[in-house]
């Protein structure tokens, strides 16, 4: 059995076939596993970083399952605080309450001081409405003309609705399907106390999910080929016999599962019989980028592991620690710009003298401080986006020919563009090839348990789709 891709997705698929005893075969283009989720080496310090800061939340039950039977999952810190930047500087502590959901958050949202108690009003109002809607009603729906018709106003959609979902699928809020902003904060923070925890690994994710992963894979017998890229399926008898390789070499198997990013996907298809009407499917798929601007100070700048900057260009600070550069030992930290395509009429120079001159606004160490260095990375095609009606052109893991998966946070998984989502078409796609074998597989792993409060507050949603 062969996959095709190296990604959280392929990786998933892996873990799940080899722990029901197949033999596997994992096939990564690059030189390490990951993809989307990896690190760089920086060409003029050496520094190896991550392209952009991968964090989990509670509610990720299948990527969390994967850690777990990948034995990585220690690797990952769970913080308990969430810390807010208002516009005037101010820093807000966002912790839960000891209450069931969706109450355990309520004192927190409430203590945020930028914004009014009117403002607070009409978001708790919009919550509101957002829960009771019946999520098939919502999609296909632009989520910033949902928030218009329900008369939110323009502060609470900067300071509050943009800050979670802006973030969490990497779209601007008019490129948003109503249906998965309600998700974002029905399975975030509104179902389950445990959902809105970050979740912050705490080694390189080339650590993480290329040396760390390969070892746990290997171990369950999956045979890793690296700097393997295919170039197309060959097909006999509506099956697919064999992957042609850049050099030359054929790989033979059984069963596949392509685990590619969905602009990949045409190319390798494009042979096979019957499968055109799905090339132009995917080529309907629209991409968003994400930015990550990495900057080495001469000093601390600021005691906490991470904020969250609310209406400025950054939208998340990490705190890495110390690293050394070619201008000495340096404090790292690195800011997320999630939906970073109109950062194209800036020079990079322009967005870290920007991001510099916001961390200076609110922080006086890092007015006083020197920027030893600085590296801004954009992963383009970072994520599919979420546009109103995407799951019209979001193909399910099975394709046309029998032995023939798809994998991919592009696939229909129910998520949006998340690690999640990734693990989970993983999943579906092994257990499809499982159920030809007669093999139940248990993979697939259910949302967090909604609180007895959110079940009387709500209706049960509409299941996820598989």
């Amino acid at each position: 059995m062969a996959i095709v891709g190296g990604g959280l997705a392929g990786i998933a698929a892996a873990t799940a076939l080899g722990q029901a005893g197949f033999p596997v075969t994992l096939l990564e283009a690059r030189p390490s596993l990951g993809g989307r989720a990896t690190s760089y080496t920086d060409a003029e310090s050496g520094l190896v970083i991550d392209n952009c800061q991968h964090v989990s939340m509670g509610c990720c039950t299948n990527l969390k399952h994967l850690c777990r039977s990948l034995q990585i999952d220690k690797a990952f810190q769970t913080e308990q605080v969430l810390y807010f930047i208002g516009p005037d500087g101010r820093c807000s502590s966002f912790r839960a309450d000891p209450l069931p959901a969706p109450l355990h958050l309520a004192r927190a949202f409430w203590r945020l001081p930028y914004l009014s108690f009117f403002e607070k009003r009409a978001f708790a109002h919009g919550i509101q409405k957002l829960a009771a809607a019946k999520p098939a009603s919502l999609r296909g729906i632009s989520f910033q003309n949902w928030l218009v018709e329900h008369d939110q106003p323009v502060n609470v959609i900067r300071r509050a609705w943009e800050v979670v979902l802006v973030s969490a699928l990497s779209e601007s809020l008019d490129r948003i399907d109503a249906g998965y902003a309600r998700m974002v904060f029905m399975d975030g923070f509104l179902n389950n106390a445990s959902g809105w925890k970050v979740e912050i690994p705490q080694v390189s994710l080339d650590e993480l999910y290329s040396t760390q992963t390969a070892q746990a894979l290997r171990a369950l017998g999956v045979d890793i080929q690296l700097q393997a890229r295919g170039t197309a399926l060959i097909s006999d008898v509506q099956q697919v016999r064999a992957l042609v390789l850049k050099n030359g070499r054929e790989i033979q198997a059984e069963e596949w599962i392509l685990a590619v990013p969905h602009h990949q996907l045409p190319a390798l298809v494009a042979t096979l019989p019957g499968l055109q009407p799905l090339a132009d499917q995917i080529h309907r798929l629209e991409t968003a980028p994400i930015t990550s601007v990495h900057l080495w100070f001469d000093r601390v700048i600021t005691s906490l592991p991470h904020a969250v900057l609310v209406e400025r260009l950054g939208q998340w600070l990490f705190s890495r620690g110390k690293s050394r550069t070619p201008a000495g030992e340096g404090e790292l930290y690195q800011v997320v710009i999630s939906a970073s395509r109109h950062l194209g009429e800036l020079t990079q120079e322009q967005v870290v003298d920007q991001i510099v001159a916001e961390l200076g606004e609110i922080w006086p160490a890092a007015r006083e401080a020197r920027l030893l260095h600085s590296r801004l990375i954009t992963e383009r095609r970072a994520v599919f986006s979420a546009l109103p009606g995407v799951d019209r052109d979001r193909p399910p893991q099975q394709t046309a020919i029998p032995n023939l998966q798809l994998a991919g946070d592009w696939t229909r998984t129910g998520w949006p563009a998340t690690m999640e989502g990734a693990v989970r078409s993983g999943y579906l796609a092994a257990g499809n090839l499982m159920k030809r074998y007669g093999i139940h597989d248990l993979s697939v792993q259910p949302p967090l348990p909604r609180s007895w409060l959110a079940r009387r507050l709500w209706k049960a949603d509409d299941p996820v789709l598989e």
